[in-house]
């Protein structure tokens, strides 16, 4: 398993292209960001090419998915997003599905794989794989709809397409449904990026109530060979919790 730096976690105030060269000189081969508006498209894959890192995910420019008047706008945007990760050579775009709108959760659910459906052509003329995110409901986005991992499968299995996937933040889950080992390793199928941070708090991985050491081992004995992204506020200076982390975890 590659472990992968979010840039905003760590270099948020850094030049871009600094923030890459940064990664690598902690040693890292991979890196990921959020909004990608504003990039220097030319610089960054000039800095990527440079070091070597690799800069694995972004997020689409819009988050909803639950509602089926705003496919339009969320259809655009993944258009957008996708056009944007070509340049720079980005394989995933991560999506968050969007508010509960409070009408019935089946209908919510239908719309989101509706969306995704509608989504396979824009996806396949990219070769972008896109992941929804399950996120706590319970500590950082009250009110947002999917909170289970467990129903994040069942779209992906409803969707039924190699370009569609999820995330899997272990922070996430550990505060919303738990039985991580179990929960990764009997789904990777559906999974094409992991994140994590301790919990409680959402910092180092050493600092939570999880053993990471144990979790990463069952998840690469799983047969994961993806990577997975230190998705934390660090109690400690930025680059020295990065090199502690790769040094614990690495």
């Amino acid at each position: 398993m590659r472990l992968c730096v979010p840039i905003p976690c760590f270099f948020g105030k850094l030049d871009f292209p600094e923030a890459i060269r940064r990664v690598k000189a902690l040693g890292y081969d991979a890196a990921e960001t959020y909004n990608w508006k504003g990039l220097d498209a030319e610089a960054v894959s000039r800095a990527c090419q440079e070091t070597g890192v690799e800069l694995l995910s972004m997020c689409t420019t819009e988050f909803n998915m639950t509602n089926p008047a705003m496919r339009p706008q969320w259809l655009a945007g993944l258009k957008e997003s996708c056009d944007f990760a070509q340049k720079l050579g980005v394989k995933r775009l991560i999506t968050q599905v969007g508010a509960d709108t409070g009408e019935p959760r089946a209908a919510q659910h239908d719309s989101i794989v509706a969306a995704l459906r509608e989504a396979r052509p824009i996806l396949e003329d990219s070769g972008v794989t896109i992941m929804i995110e399950p996120l706590n409901t319970l500590v950082n986005h009250p009110g947002y709809y999917l909170w289970s991992a467990v129903e994040g499968f069942a779209i992906i299995r409803e969707v039924d397409h190699p370009l569609v996937k999820v995330v899997y933040d272990i922070y996430h889950q550990q505060v919303m449904e738990g039985n991580i080992i179990p929960n990764v390793t009997q789904n990777l199928d559906c999974i094409a990026h992991l994140h994590s941070a301790g919990h409680p708090g959402r910092h180092e991985l050493q600092y939570g109530e999880n053993d990471y050491k144990v979790i990463f081992a069952a998840i690469d004995k799983a047969g994961y060979t993806g990577a997975c992204g230190l998705e934390y506020t660090p109690l400690m200076d930025p680059e020295e919790s990065l090199r502690e982390a790769r040094r614990i975890y690495g």
